[in-house]
């Protein structure tokens, strides 16, 4: 049964508006049909950096890994798992991987979310049963896709609490190493790592505009001609939220791509074909 109901109130109304406004950086014009507490939360994501010196509640990390093992996964398949890492020294090896990023030290809990095709070939190789399509690259997809709508999952759960977290995609930077940091067994790929904990006040995080919804919302078939104008609308945009933090005001477009202007922009991501090969994906 679905516990959405609309605003009962002029005040909760203002609230769904303010919550809408703030992730597009521009007024808010549709319809509200419906709205909850769960809207809001969803709404008021941002990834956070800064973390309190605070320790999470003992059965944290199993609720979260309850909510992320409630997600969608193809075929009932699973493959994916996670890594969790308390220990300091841990973090700070895994945080010199990860482009030396201080959150990684700092928050009390990070994750590392894995595309685990190994415990399918451990299966097979115990029935003696054919395993050929592990190898194709589609399997891995699938892993990936696992692992992120586990780790989404898990990010709603921890801000549903209180928490909060920052995805760590530079643990790919490595990923060889990270491998070997972890004991991953072949045919395990680190995805992304998670910064988990409780936000610290002093250093607040600010919701960041997303591309207005006519770029990534298409009815029927994919419309192109409506993307250079919402596109530089949301530049401008951008480049006013960029400001508000202290940022150089680059906009969305600019910065986005000179993420991908040279193969050194990735960090040694440019290599993960070869990466993913040391660490026993055939990738037919």
């Amino acid at each position: 049964m679905s516990t959405a109901t609309a605003p009962a109130s002029s005040t909760a109304h203002a609230d769904a508006l303010r919550a809408l406004e703030a992730r597009y950086g521009t007024p808010w014009s549709a319809p509200l049909p419906a709205w909850n507490e769960t809207l809001d939360s969803l709404l008021a994501h941002r990834s956070v950096r800064n973390y309190a010196d605070r320790p999470l509640p003992e059965g944290t990390l199993e609720t979260l890994i309850a909510a992320a093992q409630s997600a969608s996964t193809s075929s009932n398949l699973q493959t994916w798992s996670v890594v969790a890492i308390e220990d300091p020294e841990r973090k700070a090896r895994l945080a010199a991987l990860a482009a030396n990023q201080s959150q990684v030290r700092e928050a009390p809990l990070f994750l590392v979310w894995l595309a685990d095709l190994s415990r399918l070939e451990a299966a097979g190789q115990r029935t003696d049963t054919s395993i050929e399509g592990l190898h194709y690259l589609e399997t891995l997809v699938v892993g990936m896709i696992d692992a992120a709508l586990a780790a989404q999952n898990a990010v709603v759960a921890l801000e549903s609490l209180g928490m909060s977290a920052v995805y760590i995609g530079a643990i790919r930077n490595r990923p060889e190493q990270v491998a070997a940091e972890l004991g991953l067994p072949p045919r395990v790929m680190p995805v992304f790592g998670m910064c988990v904990g409780y936000p610290d006040e002093t250093r607040p995080a600010a919701i960041k505009p997303r591309l207005p919804q006519p770029v990534v919302l298409h009815r029927e078939q994919y419309n192109v001609p409506s993307q250079v104008g919402e596109i530089a609308q949301y530049d401008e945009v951008t480049r006013a939220f960029q400001t508000s933090q202290g940022q150089s005001a680059a906009g969305w477009t600019a910065r986005s791509l000179a993420r991908w202007r040279s193969a050194e922009s990735l960090h040694g991501r440019d290599r993960l074909r070869d990466a993913l090969n040391a660490l026993g994906f055939e990738l037919r």
